[in-house]
């Protein structure tokens, strides 16, 4: 039974309610084989994301995992129960076996961070596509030797750098870049306020050798945003934050936890565009907003998850254009089975889009050099707090011996 091109909503095909029809009674409901196979590298919570939009996406399947942690196997595994039943999932013993099984089309590697490079160098003899957690590495070094891995590598090699899907970004990025509503893009601010970091397997993400420090390990995708904005490389950046209230008496294996939980960032970019980065990360809330001003408007995109007891709308874009062109308020969301399904759905297109570059279909998705940058700007910041001073990011490439 063919599928007509009315059928696009897959949120109908995977309600339970109509598992009472039999496959031969199934139109808009149908759900189609996938045409590719997917192993997970890293079975945490990012790993289970990454499992459960990939069966929500439905043009691939998950084959395996790999992850030396028992338990994190172990939840991946009744996880995957739930989502195909009746489909078995690989256990790998080893890096090696998880990443040539010739079986699976692609990798989609979500360990810690540090790991990254050492997984990478093995994933790539494999020749699979690739998606690869943010941030791609802890180090410049690290981070530029992958962009040389991936400049002339033949398979999609992806970078996790996924906010720029989130509905509110989705609609900046056409509004500004697209649509040119607020003209040339002069300043960009971002602020992003939220609790502490989460609790991970061996509390890696509370040590910046581990991590690549606050600046990488999460506002990797804001910065990434940044850069995207501006549309040019970034030339100068000044940061100052502190390890205020976070973790200041955490200690793991006889080891005091250094990360920082807030900051100022200010990065200047070659093409004149002005930026800078709130940062709070002991706010009882969640709370996003990038402002950009042009020289013909303002933008605003917000996201925000409170505890108050009345309803007020999750996300929000304003477009503020004076006099001479309309002005507007609008709330862009995704269904919200895709909002649940992980980074306010912006996981869900990343790997729509992934399939998509598998497939040859021309993507917005962030390249291994947009990646680079991203590290770049937050190691940059890093090292301005550390030093009190303004980096240079051409010196700060030289000086790691890295000539861009």
């Amino acid at each position: 039974m063919g599928i007509g091109k009315e059928v696009k909503n897959r949120y109908i095909s995977r309600n339970s309610k109509f598992d009472y029809l039999p496959e031969t009674d199934r139109y808009l409901t149908h759900i189609g084989q996938p045409k590719y196979r997917f192993n997970i590298i890293g079975s945490g919570n990012i790993g289970q994301e990454h499992m459960k939009v990939t069966m929500l996406e439905e043009r691939a399947t998950i084959h395996g995992i790999y992850d030396p942690n028992p338990s994190s196997v172990e939840q991946a595994n009744k996880l995957f129960s739930l989502l195909s039943p009746n489909t078995p999932l690989i256990n790998y013993d080893s890096l090696e076996k998880a990443c040539h099984d010739p079986e699976v089309d692609g990798l989609i590697i979500c360990t810690p961070n540090y790991t990254h490079i050492d997984i990478v160098r093995e994933a790539i003899r494999s020749g699979k596509h690739i998606l690869l957690e943010k941030p791609m590495a802890t180090t410049l070094q690290d981070a530029y030797e992958i962009t040389q891995i991936a400049r002339d590598y033949h398979a999609v090699f992806q970078i996790g750098l996924q906010y720029r899907y989130k509905a509110i970004y989705a609609e900046a990025i056409y509004e500004a870049l697209e649509r040119k509503a607020i003209g040339n893009v002069k300043t960009i601010s971002i602020t992003e306020h939220r609790p502490p970091f989460l609790d991970k397997v061996n509390q890696w993400n509370k040590f910046s050798k581990y991590s690549g420090g606050t600046l990488v390990e999460k506002c990797c995708h804001y910065f990434d945003l940044m850069n995207l904005f501006a549309q040019a490389k970034p030339v100068q950046v000044y940061a100052n934050g502190n390890m205020d209230v976070n973790f200041t008496e955490f200690e793991y294996k006889n080891e005091k936890s250094d990360i920082i939980d807030n900051a100022f960032v200010t990065v200047l970019y070659e093409n004149g565009v002005r930026t800078n980065f709130n940062l709070c990360m002991f706010s009882p809330t969640f709370y996003e907003e990038m402002v950009i001003c042009g020289d013909g408007g303002r933008l605003k995109a917000s996201e925000n998850e409170d505890f108050l007891s009345f309803k007020r709308p999750r996300n929000q874009l304003e477009i503020m254009r004076g006099e001479g062109k309309p002005s507007r308020v609008t709330t862009p969301c995704y269904p919200s089975h895709i909002e649940e399904s992980g980074h306010g759905g912006a996981t869900y297109y990343e790997h729509i889009y992934f399939v998509d570059n598998i497939e040859g279909i021309p993507t917005s998705t962030a390249k291994v050099d947009e990646g680079f940058w991203s590290v770049v700007v937050g190691i940059a910041a890093e090292e301005s707090i550390r030093t009190g001073k303004v980096v240079l990011v051409e010196e700060l490439l030289k000086n790691r011996g890295i000539l861009i």
